[in-house]
């Protein structure tokens, strides 16, 4: 008999104080799980206990309950784009971002032992998964079926024994749930990333090297209100990487803006640009200063 996913990631009681329990979205085998271990274990040198919750939401409730010691959670994905679903709930919830990584997602086709490709009538995954593979899937014609995770999704076709059913995920996915692989690195754009960011209670530490600052703000309803507020970065000589804008659910068709910009809050010029910014915008919120990586 293979391992299953409680053999995987338990660890003896005894040791139970040296390990970084984190919160993720998923099932053990996702790529979520797979991004904790690489940047809690590797990238902060821990020994990191995935700790797996159905919704991106049960995640920034366990952070902020104390239940875990932080949180990972997807913000982008370099071929799909944003995660509106976690930028939502970064305004929602008190939680500061204390480190972002990198992770390649190289998908697969899962299916149960035995199992042929002219065999597959539907493929299930989430809707990231099934967008980022849209071409592939496409070509094989079959049903399309949104989850709620990818190794979710590997875990139901075993459990069920779902004969013509194939899941969408990751490669350790198909070893911890003992299914064959019917086709590898499936994504549309072969160079596939997922932008995790780390969720803690507290600031992450200033660190030496590069850092990048994440904000949300609100702006007035009103002509160059944006524009105004993104001079101030300007003038400070700060590189905006991203900007990102969602409905603020206050008022129909009013909006607020999620900033990534190069340095650290405290930084002088990040310093001077945000006092300006504090007294130019409805609502301005920080979300965390940490080291850049991407």
């Amino acid at each position: 008999m293979g391992q299953t996913a409680k053999d995987v990631h338990v660890h003896d009681s005894s040791a139970a104080a040296d390990v970084t329990r984190v919160a993720f979205q998923g099932e053990l085998g996702a790529f979520g799980d797979e991004a904790v271990q690489v940047y809690f274990g590797s990238h902060l040198q821990s020994r990191a206990e995935s700790i797996p919750y159905r919704a991106f939401s049960d995640v920034f409730r366990a952070v902020a309950a104390g239940k875990v010691d932080y949180g990972l959670v997807p913000v982008e994905n370099s071929q799909a784009g944003s995660i509106n679903d976690v930028y939502d709930l970064l305004r929602q919830h008190d939680l500061f971002v204390i480190g972002e990584i990198g992770h390649p997602v190289n998908h697969c086709l899962l299916a149960l032992p035995g199992q042929q490709l002219g065999d597959i009538k539907r493929v299930i995954s989430h809707p990231q998964a099934l967008a980022q593979s849209d071409v592939f899937l496409r070509e094989l014609g079959a049903e399309i079926v949104a989850t709620y995770d990818t190794a979710g999704s590997a875990k139901m076709v075993r459990e069920e024994q779902l004969q013509g059913v194939a899941a969408v995920a990751g490669a350790g996915a198909a070893e911890l749930y003992e299914l064959d692989i019917l086709a590898r690195g499936i994504q549309t754009i072969k160079d596939n990333f997922t932008r995790f960011i780390a969720l803690g209670r507290e600031p992450a530490a200033r660190r030496d090297g590069e850092a990048k600052t994440m904000l949300v703000m609100a702006t007035a309803h009103q002509p160059g209100s944006l524009n105004k507020c993104l001079a101030f970065l300007a003038e400070n000589h700060i590189n905006l990487l991203k900007l990102e804008s969602r409905p603020s659910r206050q008022r129909a068709w009013e909006y607020v803006f999620y900033l990534d910009f190069e340095g650290h809050r405290d930084d002088p010029a990040v310093r001077s640009a945000l006092a300006d910014l504090v007294s130019h915008t409805t609502f301005c919120k920080v979300l965390g200063s940490f080291a850049r990586s991407i």
